[in-house]
């Protein structure tokens, strides 16, 4: 069995670059931040300041959702970022589900990403390209003349063929994914999985609050995803659905994905907590990855015979350091 990498991925708050700099102390080998601008932070203003805590580990947005900057801002803080951490940049880009959705907006369109993209990508080769009608360029000083062409790994949040083709298009260097492998994922040679749960202790029950804390926001999530691709009636049929429903229909429907997105996958709202309150929590082991260390280890080594080659920790809860050490110690058992 091939060796799998391990990986975090965290949302951009003031506490993210001290996070970055254990995971790279546990020897985690990426680090990514999610471009998460509603929760109040910026993911180049943290992963700027994780470079200047960090020596080793690679850095990046994961992903980036192109609606939320100029092309020209995209490819100016990845310079910036390279000139901090030569060597160590990552970039990845996807559609923006998430961050769409909080602003009551619908996925990008695959054609919009790929666009943008090429853009993104001729401005790092020094090159000018058009957008809004007219050629755009990264016109550098003279002192920074050097740092073009730059040539970063570039990765695309991809799970079905149209993406996987846009991602193949851009001569993207692998995938990100969520939650399961996919198929296509044997075709890469770099796949990355996105992991959501909490390693438990031995004796420790899903009902117990450390569980809650942090695997509750991840399970929480669920719901966002649920409603916002499949609507109401999916969720009603969902453990603790119409207890989460009772909270959010409360909303005005104009607002109600604000409501639904407060604390998205940090920390559980009003609707999340009345959800596991009326039992959903039962499906906490069938919607993340929570299960007794063990055999968490052993469930996420296996994922390498499926075409995974980096799994990707999100942690969240009060206790990022925990979560970091433990995901870290079950991956690399009996290696």
């Amino acid at each position: 069995m091939t060796d799998l990498a391990y990986t975090v991925a965290l949302p951009p708050t003031r506490r993210a670059p001290e996070h970055i700099q254990y995971a790279e102390e546990l020897g985690y080998s990426h680090a990514f931040l999610f471009d998460t601008p509603f929760q109040g932070d910026d993911v180049w203003v943290q992963l700027h300041r994780a470079a200047e805590r960090t020596s080793t580990i690679t850095l990046g947005p994961g992903v980036l959702v192109p609606s939320l900057r100029h092309p020209l801002v995209n490819a100016a803080n990845t310079v910036s970022l390279h000139q901090l951490a030569p060597g160590r940049v990552n970039v990845a880009f996807g559609t923006g589900f998430s961050s769409r959705a909080a602003t009551g907006q619908p996925a990008l369109k695959w054609s919009y990403l790929e666009q943008y993209v090429e853009v993104f990508q001729a401005l790092l080769r020094g090159e000018s390209a058009d957008w809004e009608g007219a050629p755009i360029k990264l016109l550098l000083t003279s002192d920074l003349a050097d740092q073009l062409p730059l040539r970063v790994p570039l990765l695309i949040g991809a799970i079905g063929p149209k993406g996987d083709a846009v991602a193949r298009r851009l001569g993207a260097d692998g995938l990100f994914g969520m939650l399961r492998p996919t198929e296509n994922m044997k075709d890469w040679k770099r796949a990355s999985l996105a992991i959501l749960g909490t390693p438990l202790d031995p004796g420790e029950q899903v009902t117990d609050e450390r569980v809650r804390l942090a695997a509750g926001p991840l399970w929480g999530g669920m719901f966002h995803f649920v409603h916002t691709l499949q609507g109401a009636d999916a969720v009603r049929e969902m453990p603790g659905g119409p207890a989460w429903l009772e909270v959010i229909e409360r909303v005005p429907e104009r607002e109600r994905h604000l409501a639904i997105h407060q604390g998205h996958v940090q920390e559980m709202n009003e609707a999340d907590r009345a959800a596991w309150d009326a039992g959903g929590h039962v499906s906490l082991t069938a919607t993340t990855w929570t299960a007794p260390a063990e055999e968490f280890g052993a469930a996420v080594r296996a994922l390498a015979d499926q075409g995974v080659t980096e799994v990707q920790l999100q942690p969240t809860g009060p206790d990022i350091r925990r979560e970091l050490e433990v995901f870290a110690d079950a991956v690399r058992a009996r290696r």
